[in-house]
């Protein structure tokens, strides 16, 4: 496998167009991508491109039959300025286990890493240095078979592209437990990032959002009794000083934040578990007064903190952000490990080499330029 991976710089950068402290999220792109292609078994013309447009044929496989994965991680800068990944490595391996799941030919990890670090590099002074946001990596891999039937692809696209963004969430969440809908099933696909997990929580979660709500707190297919996790984020619920977290049972998405926030709880010896944990639960501690905290954990929004979680005609308004100690430990830690003001004794923090690919464009260019493809 030629693993060599071809570079072609943009002409025109837009960098001087973003307006760095308003990045809603997933709405502005840097001004590379990385595209390969899998074709006769193999994966190969790796390169990185000027961000742009891709023709489709209409009888695209993944428009029909939903044969697409992906993946979200970010890079930040570490106190030198220096660009660095947070665990890609996991995203990497979860990816590809969404991979196997979906029927889909997993990526090689090593170029994969490889493709990361040079698309960081080239787009560095696209990362924000505003605090709270970061650049958002988007990996993704589709089917890009010219035909309709059911059946697994022959020949896939994989990209990954980024983009500077700010929180995904700017306040504290309110939470609808969903007791008609569900996000999966045992024995499904909720374990792999797949497009169509997220095509079906659109209808549940616009009628929250119409009803007041920001998400939904997913239950389990079964019984609807059981907590899973939000559209967005895995869950942490801490009652009576016990962080709490859903165990992972095929039906949930295996966070890498979760796990993280998992490890440093246990490092600094703080009570946690992950298991089965119902919503009787939570209203019965909520009830006696010991739900001191409810939170997100994910890539995008790090820690998220939960205000409000109504289940039926029951509103349950949780205690101020201010008391909150659980949540705003991690989150401090992630961002410290992130900036570098905290040391990583995990190896958690990838540093990205200087590739010295180009002179990339400055945020002060007075000049608003145009990307050419």
């Amino acid at each position: 496998m030629d693993s060599k991976i071809k570079i072609t710089l943009t002409k025109k950068s837009k960098i001087a167009k973003v307006n760095f402290n308003n990045l809603p999220f997933g709405q502005t792109f840097s001004d590379h991508m990385f595209s390969a292609d899998y074709e006769n078994g193999k994966w190969r013309n790796f390169k990185i491109i000027p961000f742009g447009l891709m023709k489709l044929h209409p009888a695209n496989l993944t428009i029909h039959y939903g044969q697409s994965i992906f993946e979200g991680m970010k890079a930040s800068k570490l106190y030198d300025g220096s660009p660095a990944l947070f665990r890609a490595d996991k995203n990497i391996e979860r990816m590809n286990l969404s991979a196997v799941r979906m029927a889909m030919p997993p990526f090689p990890e090593d170029i994969f890493m490889e493709a990361l670090e040079k698309l960081v590099d080239l787009d560095k002074n696209w990362i924000p240095e505003k605090e709270g946001s970061s650049l958002y990596i988007r990996p993704v891999m589709f089917a890009t078979d010219e035909f309709i039937g059911v059946r697994p692809g022959k020949k896939y696209k994989f990209l990954i592209m980024t983009g500077p963004v700010g929180a995904y969430y700017d306040t504290p969440v309110k939470l609808w437990v969903e007791e008609k809908y569900i996000r999966a099933a045992p024995g499904g696909v909720g374990e792999a990032k797949t497009a169509g997990n997220y095509a079906a929580s659109l209808l549940p979660a616009r009628l929250a959002i119409e009803n007041g709500y920001d998400q939904i707190m997913w239950m389990d297919a079964n019984e609807r009794k059981y907590i899973q996790e939000v559209g967005t984020m895995n869950l942490f619920f801490v009652i009576n000083g016990i962080a709490i977290t859903p165990a992972t049972d095929g039906s949930i998405l295996k966070g890498v934040t979760r796990d993280a926030f998992l490890q440093v709880l246990k490092a600094k010896n703080i009570p946690c578990e992950e298991r089965l944990i119902s919503i009787d639960e939570v209203v019965a501690a909520y009830h006696a007064g010991t739900l001191q905290e409810a939170f997100g954990a994910g890539t995008a929004a790090v820690v998220s903190h939960i205000s409000e979680i109504t289940y039926r005609d029951l509103k349950m308004v949780l205690p101020s952000i201010e008391s909150r100690k659980i949540g705003a430990l991690l989150k401090a830690e992630i961002t410290g490990l992130r900036n570098g003001t905290i040391k990583d004794t995990r190896g958690w923090i990838r540093p990205i080499p200087p590739y010295h690919l180009t002179n990339t464009p400055k945020r002060t260019a007075k000049k608003s330029l145009e990307p050419t493809v």
